[in-house]
């Protein structure tokens, strides 16, 4: 069986959105994210769009929600580069816009929505994984 070499992604992916919710007691989590995958020639590069501000809140700790979100990206990524060594990685993560909560957005959830970005990119760019969601009784 041969398999022809993938890059990731294969195409311009944008407004790949992510929300991270959790409300299971205190502390709360929550992170929405817009960001636009492109193809690069090599490498994973990060960046921010001058529209991904929060209106009200310090530049400093946008700045960190920001990078966190950054950082769960690049995780995700060099996971699924582990899993799959057919697969190159040679993008350009844009991040367009982000979402807060007053209360509860903090880094963590922003690292997690960064996961979850990759892995909505990755579905819309190759569909949904082949192997489904365990079932619960």
């Amino acid at each position: 069986m041969t398999t022809e070499p993938r890059t990731f992604p294969p195409r311009t992916l944008s407004a790949v959105k992510a929300v991270y919710a959790r409300q299971a007691g205190c502390p709360s989590s929550f992170a929405l994210a817009v960001a636009d995958f492109e193809p690069r020639a090599e490498g994973v590069r990060f960046g921010t769009a001058d529209t991904c501000t929060v209106p009200g809140w310090p530049d400093a700790r946008v700045t960190e929600l920001q990078e966190a979100f950054g950082s769960g990206v690049r995780e995700e990524l060099e996971e699924f580069a582990t899993l799959n060594p057919g697969t190159t990685v040679a993008v350009a993560v844009v991040l367009r816009s982000i979402k807060v909560h007053e209360v509860d957005s903090h880094p963590r959830a922003f690292r997690q929505v960064g996961r979850q970005a990759v892995q909505n990119a990755l579905a819309a760019a190759y569909g949904p994984p082949s192997t489904p969601w365990p079932r619960l009784s």
